[in-house]
């Protein structure tokens, strides 16, 4: 195996090739550079989640359309570090950047930039999705503070907020405590094509900081995901993570996602490696995409479509009715990643609630509903 990509998704499927007796090697270009990224998840999402790679459980997990819902479920704050070492295990890395693949009958040629070559039965991209002019996106400028400076903003120090769409311009604010007396602070912008420019979301953030007496002195944080990708086609290089189109297109998340599935992943390509790379690959692709995965991932798609063509002041409105929807509504469409009955059933009952002016936008859903 060979799997390019030093992030949690390509290391947590090499962790598990490695772990069923496949000689692993992993691609890293920086190998020794800590993950900088803020990763948050549903405890549902990831049960497997050592502690050692949390570092906080907040108290409570509110959110904001234009008044307040308490989420009735955990919501974590991955440790980064813990999070490392716990994927870190039974396989090599390589320092190096891929230039190019070579696919032949009887396995693939990795060519690194240095001109190395590595023979592997699979090779699996897991770098990353590219930002692409002609894809929705994901952004966010956030910075950390003090946490008694944060509470200008919050009511309390070990409370995160999923979003806050209160006081804001076609954008949520997201705060994070990382348990350590200190607390993320984001200004986000659920999705634009293309996506709103981090200055912009800087300068918004700014302003609100100064609005509440503070500046922006501590560690800031860019972000930048790429939402709107087609679920992919099937070939010898097998695209996995972010790259893969694992990030959810309506919430930007992928992480849990991306570790889960590298159990079931490798199971498949250990049973199919006797077959052949081809058949390696078809069976890796098979794990990652059936049939409910695929559909799930279209009507997840089409909602992000049908959130970014409503008007600004209709969408916390949108997510008041969300938020009111029976958890497991809301945990099948933000986690229930091939739960057809329960995706449809969430953006059912969402039309069902909405008013009109939110109901012509999402006109849509019910004829999905139907034709499943």
């Amino acid at each position: 195996m060979v799997i390019a990509g030093g992030g949690p998704a390509g290391r947590a499927l090499a962790r598990a090739c490695a772990r069923r007796g496949l000689a692993t090697v992993l691609i890293d270009p920086a190998p020794g550079r800590r993950w900088r990224a803020t990763y948050g998840l549903w405890a549902d999402e990831l049960p497997a989640l050592p502690t050692s790679a949390v570092a906080c459980a907040p108290s409570a997990t509110l959110a904001f359309g234009t008044g307040p819902h308490v989420l009735d479920r955990r919501y974590l704050v991955v440790d980064n570090d813990g999070l490392r070492r716990w994927l870190d295990e039974g396989y090599d890395v390589v320092a190096g950047t891929v230039s190019g693949v070579d696919h032949g009958r009887l396995g693939s040629s990795v060519r690194l930039e240095d001109g190395r070559v590595l023979a592997t039965g699979l090779y699996v991209d897991a770098t990353g999705a590219r930002p692409r002019e002609n894809r929705y996106e994901q952004t966010a400028f956030g910075v950390v503070l003090p946490a008694e400076d944060a509470l200008r903003l919050v009511d309390r120090p070990d409370t995160a907020v999923f979003m806050d769409w209160r006081d804001t311009e076609s954008g949520f604010l997201y705060v994070l405590p990382f348990g350590d007396g200190t607390i993320l602070v984001e200004e986000t912008s659920l999705a634009r094509k293309p996506g709103l420019p981090l200055d912009v979301l800087a300068a918004r953030l700014r302003a609100r900081l100064r609005g509440v007496g503070l500046t922006s002195r501590g560690r800031e944080e860019r972000v930048r995901i790429v939402l709107d990708l087609p679920a992919p086609r099937r070939g010898r290089t097998v695209p996995f993570g972010a790259a893969g189109a694992l990030v959810h297109p309506a919430t930007g998340y992928s992480v849990a996602t991306s570790v889960r599935l590298a159990e079931p992943v490798a199971d498949a390509v250990v049973q199919a490696w006797d077959r052949g790379p081809a058949a390696v690959a078809s069976a890796a692709h098979r794990a990652l995409w059936p049939s409910s995965a695929c559909t799930v991932h279209g009507l997840r798609r089409h909602g992000l479509r049908a959130l970014c063509g409503m008007p600004p002041e209709l969408v916390p409105v949108f997510f008041d009715l969300f938020f009111t929807l029976p958890t497991e509504l809301q945990r099948a469409f933000t986690s229930g990643r091939e739960d057809v009955s329960g995706t449809t059933e969430a953006m059912s009952a969402l039309f069902r609630l909405s008013p009109w002016q939110v109901r012509k936008h999402l006109i849509g859903w019910r004829a999905l509903r139907r034709s499943r």
